[in-house]
């Protein structure tokens, strides 16, 4: 058995150890097949097996330690799961909260399957000081790309598509007794640009957040161990440390906005990445390794979907 320690108080410090899974055996053949399963556009399994592949050896080149759990699936699961359209977006599946992961839940009945699969893996990975499969009974929809730790004091989550504003609050009771002082909740449209927090908003580095220009405009309720209250997104941000880069030039929401950080000055992008956004002045010193996915976008989620960190240092 693998030997992973859980550690993560951002979403930018160096990236230690990351969880994967490869993608589904199945081709999505046609348009009427994708719009039926909410894909984007069609795929083709073997091309999905090499962006794949492609992504994990960007992540393994600069040192990070990429497990695939679906290898460690039982023998009588594996031939069900490999059947699993979206398994490949691991990113949903939990989180790590400083040293704690935290399982989500599903938000939609298709990737129940998924989740129960790997958090039996992770109950096996993790002792029960860091991991509890149970810590998800009082949640009834939570998918982690509409999560993000934001430091040691704050977590962002958006109450919208696939997750419930009850499970936001169930999560921050967890949060506060780890430290944790705020979670701010923001409800995006219930669009399909908009079914995780990750496809509008994501977080570039120390103190750097990116995000849609439509977002400036909406509040977020904060919850503390004191009640809650409202304000507006960047007023939660900024208290928070966090500058934000408003930008109108997402063309493609998931290749664009849905990177990974390496570490504070790495960023894991898509080829198909609309360039402009990082030539901001902020962001124009960052080194960035593209890595073509653009076969697994298919699916909607993009490289901070498909991946899932463990710990950063």
């Amino acid at each position: 058995m693998i030997s992973l320690t859980p550690h993560c108080w951002n979403e930018f410090d160096e990236l230690k150890s990351v969880v994967v899974c490869k993608p589904s055996v199945l081709h999505v053949p046609d348009k009427q097949t994708a719009t039926d399963l909410r894909w984007e556009k069609t795929a083709d399994s073997d091309k999905t097996r090499h962006c794949f592949n492609k992504m994990v050896d960007a992540m393994s080149n600069e040192g990070v330690q990429v497990i695939d759990y679906s290898t460690f699936l039982k023998s009588e699961e594996r031939a069900f799961h490999e059947q699993l359209i979206n398994r490949v977006f691991v990113r949903d599946l939990a989180c790590v909260f400083g040293n704690q992961v935290i399982p989500g839940e599903a938000g939609t009945t298709m990737r129940r399957p998924e989740y129960i699969h790997a958090h039996k893996v992770f109950e096996q990975w993790f002792d029960e000081r860091h991991f509890s499969i149970h810590q998800n009974d009082t949640v009834n929809a939570l998918e982690n790309g509409d999560v993000f730790v934001l430091n040691k004091d704050a977590v962002f989550i958006n109450v919208g598509m696939r997750s419930s504003y009850e499970s936001a609050k169930a999560l921050k009771e967890k949060l506060i007794p780890l430290g944790f002082s705020e979670v701010g909740i923001i409800d995006l449209p219930r669009r399909g640009d908009t079914m995780h927090l990750d496809m509008n908003f994501n977080i570039a580095g120390y103190g750097l957040a990116l995000a849609k220009s439509y977002m400036r405009y909406f509040p977020v309720e904060v919850l503390s161990a004191n009640g809650s209250s409202y304000v507006m997104m960047h007023e939660f941000l900024h208290r928070h440390g966090f500058e934000i880069i408003w930008t109108d030039e997402v063309k493609h929401t998931v290749a664009d906005i849905n990177f990974l950080n390496l570490n504070p000055e790495t960023l894991l992008i898509s080829t198909k990445a609309h360039k402009k956004i990082f030539h901001n002045e902020q962001l124009k010193k960052k080194r960035l390794i593209e890595v073509d996915v653009d076969e697994l976008e298919a699916g909607g989620g993009g490289i901070r979907c498909m991946t899932l960190p463990i710990e950063r240092r």
